[in-house]
């Protein structure tokens, strides 16, 4: 087997493509406004990955309890150079963020995380300068 994609399934395709193309500036390499199907260069390294679920309940600072019926199961990590910088630029395009950036020294990571017009999780995050050896 071989991965190839993740297929976000979006009610308001318009929208989604909007906020993804425009707004977060990903290269559309198929579709379009008004189309069924678009996807987009996230770039060459593809990656299947598990994350415990509380770890990034913590990071978005939610409260889950036992009853609740809503989780999120999935999330879209994007890499950028500068966390602060892109956080700033997408506050501008009026993108509503979780929190603000934040150092994750254990993950060796900044992040920061907001949500897309159906409500799926993304995170951008940038590597931690590591530390000089004293």
């Amino acid at each position: 087997m071989k991965f190839s994609n993740i297929r976000l399934l979006v009610d308001n395709f318009d929208k989604c493509f909007t906020f993804y193309n425009d707004i977060l500036g990903l290269e559309c390499s198929w579709g379009g406004l008004g189309d069924n199907y678009a996807s987009f260069n996230i770039g060459s390294t593809s990656v299947l990955a598990l994350f415990k679920a509380e770890l990034m309940n913590t990071a978005i600072n939610k409260v889950v309890n036992k009853n609740d019926a809503v989780q999120d199961k999935t999330v879209i990590i994007l890499q950028v150079d500068n966390v602060d910088k892109v956080y700033s630029a997408l506050r501008n395009k009026e993108v509503n963020f979780l929190s603000e950036p934040k150092s994750m020294s254990d993950w060796g990571t900044r992040v920061v995380h907001f949500r897309d017009p159906e409500g799926n999780l993304i995170e951008l995050y940038s590597q931690l300068a590591e530390k000089a050896d004293d």
